[in-house]
């Protein structure tokens, strides 16, 4: 094989084997959330990471975010609400420390992370992980939230994100999101056993039985280190055969998030990047509508709270 045919073979297999809509950010930034005052619980170290934002019951724009690094015992980690009138207008109202984790519904002090809200049956839902374990909460406002008991007894809805890992380092799941297709529930989330992050999917048609976990995403150009699979988030384009993934690798600074594109909810790419699109300066983004327009919400570069801006597909 001649440099140049290997080079364009090595071409072909990183680039999308048809052409698509592509993401983009699409208008300025507007920052929703700012610093959290957490009380006798704030420290300097203290940083606004996964979250989740959505409409309440009255109207109101609700986000809860799991602030890290803070003077809550255990793991450090806990909620915070905000809550404003447009998820395009800057300064909501800071509303205070909403969840801590317990360990009585099973549950691992100061581990709460990544909630992820969607009403379901006229309820809302929210999900979130906590020691390798995935759990949700109840609510009839969209502001309040008791836990949900799955089965007498059981509040986890399923007890580890990836079977047979308990026991490896990094092996427990986080940060995951729901997602409504077609008449089944998929469960997106990562895990990083043996510290190489991937990215799962598990179904359920009830959400209470859940089959055996996937891999849907991992390795190519995002690496294959333990961060390299955060914060995963599936959107499907309406009116096309496309499902978009979107898949953190930095958070701080010069945030930077992958986005994946494929026909196939379970197969965004393993260890190729075949499907991978674009590359998005955000971090943790997750996809939502307004007054008829896409806009993507995302943490603010020094982690200090959260932003939105529209977004659309080229």
């Amino acid at each position: 094989m001649t440099r140049r045919s290997w080079l364009a073979a090595a071409l072909a297999a990183q680039t999308p084997a048809e052409s698509g809509p592509v993401p983009r950010i699409a208008g300025d930034w507007v920052p929703i959330a700012g610093v959290p005052d957490l009380g006798r619980l704030a420290t300097p170290k203290q940083e606004v990471v996964d979250f989740a934002i959505w409409e309440a019951l009255d109207g109101s724009r609700q986000a809860w975010s799991c602030i890290r690094h803070t003077a809550e015992p255990g793991a450090t980690r806990l909620f915070h609400r905000w809550e404003g009138r447009s998820p395009i207008e800057p300064g909501w109202e800071a509303m205070g420390i909403a969840m801590r984790a317990d360990p009585a519904f099973g549950e691992r002090q100061g581990s709460l992370q990544a909630p992820h809200v969607l009403k379901i049956e006229g309820k809302y839902w929210m999900f979130y992980s906590s020691g390798g374990r995935t759990f949700a909460a109840l609510s009839e406002d969209g502001k309040t939230f008791a836990r949900h008991q799955v089965e007498p007894g059981r509040f986890g809805l399923f007890e580890r994100f990836a079977t047979g890992e308990e026991n490896v380092v990094g092996g427990g799941g986080r940060d995951i999101m729901m997602f409504r297709d077609s008449r089944r529930w998929i469960a997106y989330y990562t895990a990083n056993p043996g510290n190489i992050g991937r990215v799962y999917a598990r179904t359920s048609s009830d959400l209470k039985k859940w089959d055996q976990p996937r891999i849907v995403s991992w390795g190519g150009e995002s690496g294959d280190n333990f961060y390299s699979a955060e914060c995963p988030f599936v959107y499907r384009l309406p009116g096309t055969p496309w499902y978009f993934l979107f898949r953190t690798q930095v958070y701080r600074n010069t945030p930077m998030t992958r986005a994946y594109r494929s026909r196939d909810p379970f197969d965004f790419g393993l260890n190729d990047d075949r499907h991978l699109v674009a590359r998005l300066p955000v971090a943790a983004p997750e996809l939502f509508h307004f007054q008829g327009r896409l806009y993507l919400a995302c943490l603010m570069p020094d982690l200090k709270g959260l932003r939105t801006a529209p977004l659309d597909f080229a």
